[in-house]
């Protein structure tokens, strides 16, 4: 398949059918343990559109028709088990209305048998590591590596552990409303989703994953009906323009248990979009891709640009409730860009917000997709700006040439560079004024007089040690000393060769 995203598709397709039979194993298994009632979506019978013929739901599992033979496993997923997914929650959802066009190009008996196979040992590998894993990213990326098509249209995947440090900054809570303008395939949505199931998991079920953040997945304090439904149904929400990445987001959420996830088609920066004042939380790395059409642009925005990265925190910014909070990525361009509209920009972060972390991130984070050096915005919506806590972040864990390699320390663990460190300072009341730290407070008005530049460079106090040097004639009469003495050391190895 020579289009990338129709690969990662295809696999995406396959993955979450398998992890829908997981998943409902693991709910029954669950509901036992916990004694709570739960129904399998393979209960019953199943009737697939345009046909008489009713099937058990039992036999459209994964574990069940991988083990058929190639040519009739080839049939049912194509005739009855990929239909059955089109179908999910009675078609009255996000995820049936965006599956309506899909289709399984998987073309052979053979190519289906070998992949089911290989996400078979993938998978196996993977519980083998005990690992919390977005399987649809992690593909996704693998994919966009090896076919090289990464950063095209700003589709590249943020960094899970940077997600991650993001969501563990904003803390999202239990009836939040959270939302993701440029989702992709909702990994910061997904992110958040773990984040908060982790807070209704016993300590006994914690564990901490591969970037050190712990998390839990059970939920056994989660007893609360309505509070489930909540969860599953009114907190999370996507908007894209790609239909492929829409379906792919839906159905990375869906196998993580969320029921109802509400991704949809939507530029939402365009005149389409009418959804402020909406969110508690909003987590994003939108897409830095230039220059938007001006006739196609939402008449509210004020400030007078096309430039995407500006745009976007400006719709971030209208699309957080008061008192709501945003956590994003940016092009560290935005910090210090001396154009009007980026002046601009950095006033409503300043004088209509509360500003309260500038992180800047080193160039090699998005690497091997982007150089581009980018910083994380942590902003209150209505609060009030005092001071403004800049992190010079210098290491992510990661190498930051374009292999990425994990970094570990001299007793072989796992070094995690400034990620938990970020969080732990910012958790506290980050009072440090020492300039010649990574992390300290700048005050509003200083800010205000550098014209809202907010480049951590820009405050910095860089340290320099003092060097003493010898006097010029001292220095010299030691040149001519060492001159002397290789001139005498080379009439002595003349004197060994005669």
């Amino acid at each position: 398949m020579s289009n990338p995203l129709t690969a990662i598709e295809q696999i995406t397709y396959l993955l979450f059918i398998k992890q829908l039979d997981d998943n409902d194993q693991r709910n029954i298994s669950n509901s036992d343990f916990l004694g709570s009632k739960y129904e399998s979506i393979f209960a019953g019978e199943f009737t697939p559109p345009g046909s008489k013929e009713t099937i058990q739901k039992e036999t459209l599992r994964w574990s069940y028709f991988t083990k058929m033979p190639s040519e009739d496993m080839f049939n049912l997923v194509q005739t009855k088990v990929f239909p059955f997914i089109k179908q999910l929650d009675n078609g009255n959802s996000h995820f049936t209305k965006h599956m309506q066009n899909a289709a399984l190009l998987i073309p052979s008996p053979r190519m289906l048998t070998e992949a089911v196979k290989k996400i078979d040992e993938i998978f196996v590998e993977l519980q083998h590591e005990n690992r919390f894993i977005d399987a649809q990213g992690d593909f996704y990326e693998y994919l966009l590596s090896e076919l090289n098509q990464a950063g095209k249209n700003g589709q590249f995947r943020t960094p899970t552990h940077i997600i991650e440090l993001i969501v563990e900054l904003l803390q999202p809570q239990l009836g939040n409303k959270i939302a993701d303008p440029a989702c992709g395939t909702a990994g910061f949505l997904l992110a958040a989703y773990k984040y908060l199931i982790t807070q209704f998991t016993s300590k006994k079920y914690l564990q901490p994953d591969e970037n050190g953040f712990i998390r839990g997945t059970l939920a056994d304090k989660l007893v609360d009906d309505k509070m489930k439904e909540l969860l599953e149904t009114d907190t999370f929400y996507g908007f894209d323009i790609d239909p492929t990445m829409i379906r792919i987001g839906l159905m990375n959420l869906m196998m993580h248990g969320i029921t109802q996830p509400k991704i949809d088609y939507k530029d939402t920066l365009s005149k389409n979009y009418n959804q402020d004042n909406q969110y508690d939380i909003v987590l994003a790395n939108p897409p830095f891709t230039g220059n938007i059409d001006k006739g196609d642009l939402n008449e509210t925005f004020s400030i007078n640009t096309t430039k995407s990265e500006l745009l976007f925190v400006e719709r971030i910014y209208k699309m957080l409730r008061m008192g709501g909070t945003a956590g994003v990525i940016v092009p560290q361009g935005v910090l210090f860009g001396s154009g009007k509209a980026f002046v601009e920009t950095r006033r409503i972060l300043i004088d209509k917000c509360e500003l309260k972390a500038v992180i800047a991130m080193p160039s090699g984070v998005f690497k091997p997709y982007a150089g581009v050096t980018t910083a994380i915005l942590i902003f209150t919506k209505g609060g009030e700006t005092s001071n403004v806590w800049f992190y010079d972040m210098q290491s992510d864990g990661r190498s930051l040439d374009d292999k990425r390699t994990e970094l570990i320390t001299s007793k072989g663990k796992r070094d995690y560079g400034d990620l938990h460190t970020i969080i732990e300072e910012y958790r506290k009341n980050r009072k440090n004024l020492d300039r010649t730290l990574k992390h300290f407070l700048v005050p509003k008005d200083e800010i205000v007089g550098m014209k809202y530049d907010l480049s951590i460079n820009r405050y910095r106090q860089e340290v320099y040690d003092d060097i003493t040097y010898d006097d010029p004639t001292v220095i010299i009469q030691n040149i001519n000393n060492q001159e002397k003495n290789i001139i005498k050391e080379i009439n002595e190895l003349l004197g060994l060769i005669k």
